[in-house]
């Protein structure tokens, strides 16, 4: 599962204050950006290394266990 609280720290450590910026670092659209943030999609392949490649968060990092 997704853990958006783990992309949003980062953003914010690295001085983006909202989508609209993680989407300008990530150059993505802001809409993507803006679902990223809220839990509505989870990174795809290549937007995870750009996520740790702007902000130093592996994918392992950003994806949570669920317990069964």
């Amino acid at each position: 599962m997704y853990d958006r609280a783990t992309l949003i720290s980062a953003a914010r450590e690295a001085g983006d204050r909202n989508p609209s910026d993680t989407a300008r670092r990530l150059k993505v659209a802001r809409n993507t950006a803006w679902r990223l943030w809220h839990g509505r999609t989870a990174p795809s392949a290549a937007l995870a290394v750009a996520v740790e490649q702007h902000y130093g968060v592996s994918a392992g990092q950003l994806m949570k266990r669920t317990t069964a």
